[in-house]
């Protein structure tokens, strides 16, 4: 078989893929209202095989959306609440005696699920904040002298409250790194309040009328074996090469960005590491992917860039003082590279 008849040979199944991921978008949309942004970039970090930092007000659906994800795969989920006195064999797990047996035996935690909700990360002491980050970088977890693998399905979500500071441990920014995106989300304007408003009621109607939740409309849930057929889908979209040297040349320009502005060079701390660019491309194909393309373009690159990029460029303390953060020195840095 040459290289051109593959991929007439595998059209009906990508297609086949590609209509799931289609349904579940849509799907998701339908029951996470006036949050499309948060619900393509669960998408694209469970495509990309990486995990996403949330932050947001409380009430705007960080949960309810990757609850909903959930639901919809083939896939089990847990929550964590993080707080102050968690401890890190709360979140991996412990190695408990057995008396009968005369061994320990480990009782795996909640990390061991296929996506993991870690609600307000930031509450959390920074031990328990490098057990979910070496286990998201390592994908294992170690206890005692043994290793356990994690599922190879492993997404984490993490959400941050920027309104309640009091009480919290940010997260370094070496290990904000670890997150595949950092993305922020807003309130929504008032027809979609209004929207939620009615939904909110009817639910509570349901719920009275049955004893049980509203159930949505009815999709194929996606098995474990069609996301990783659909990752290497996203992996096969060509990338042109004038694509791929705008995207590092955006990585480059955040660490050398006095090529292009000299009060920008000031601003920038610190640039974006390697990871940076890989997120980038990953991000960028997993984009176009669900746009329906089997190409990615310079506006794929520029769509994603500033919530896989915010949290890996770092403001100089002056340019914080002036109000500055990752996300405008990123949106600064894709109006002066220019594209090809």
């Amino acid at each position: 078989m040459n290289m051109q008849e593959r991929p007439r040979e595998a059209a009906p199944d990508a297609a086949r893929v590609h209509r799931l991921f289609g349904g579940l978008r849509e799907s998701l949309q339908a029951e996470i209202v006036g949050q499309s942004t948060l619900v393509e970039r669960l998408l694209v970090a469970l495509l990309a095989d990486g995990h996403l930092l949330v932050e947001g007000a409380p009430g705007l659906a960080k949960t309810s959306a990757i609850r909903a994800l959930a639901a919809r795969l083939h896939a089990d989920f847990a929550r964590v609440q993080f707080t102050p006195d968690l401890l890190p064999a709360d979140l991996t797990g412990t190695e408990v005696w057995r008396p009968q047996d005369g061994r320990f035996e480990f009782q795996a935690g909640p990390i061991f699920h296929h996506l993991l909700l870690a609600d307000e990360i930031n509450r959390a002491p920074a031990k328990v904040q490098s057990a979910l980050l070496e286990a998201m970088g390592e994908r294992q977890v170690t206890v005692g002298r043994a290793t356990y693998p994690l599922p190879r399905l492993f997404l984490v979500m993490a959400t941050q409250n920027p309104i309640e500071q009091e009480g919290t441990f940010p997260l370094p920014e070496a290990q904000l790194d670890r997150f595949l995106m950092h993305v922020r989300i807003g309130y929504p304007d008032a027809h979609v309040e209004a929207e939620i408003v009615r939904l909110a009621r009817e639910r509570a109607r349901v719920l009275l009328e049955t004893g049980s939740e509203p159930v949505f409309e009815a999709m194929e849930r996606i098995s474990i074996e069609d996301v990783f057929a659909a990752r290497k889908l996203v992996l096969s979209l060509h990338m042109a090469p004038q694509v791929e040297r705008y995207l590092v040349e955006l990585v480059l320009a955040s660490r050398d960005a006095q090529r292009y502005d000299a009060a920008l060079g000031r601003r920038i701390a610190w640039g974006a590491s390697p990871r940076g660019s890989i997120a980038l491309e990953r991000c960028a194909r997993a984009h176009a992917w669900l746009a329906g393309r089997d190409y990615v373009t310079p506006d794929d690159v520029r769509s994603v860039a500033p919530d896989v990029l915010r949290h890996r460029v770092l403001p100089s303390f002056e340019a914080t003082a002036e109000g500055w953060d990752g996300g405008k020195l990123v949106t600064e840095l894709l109006s002066r590279v220019p594209l090809p």
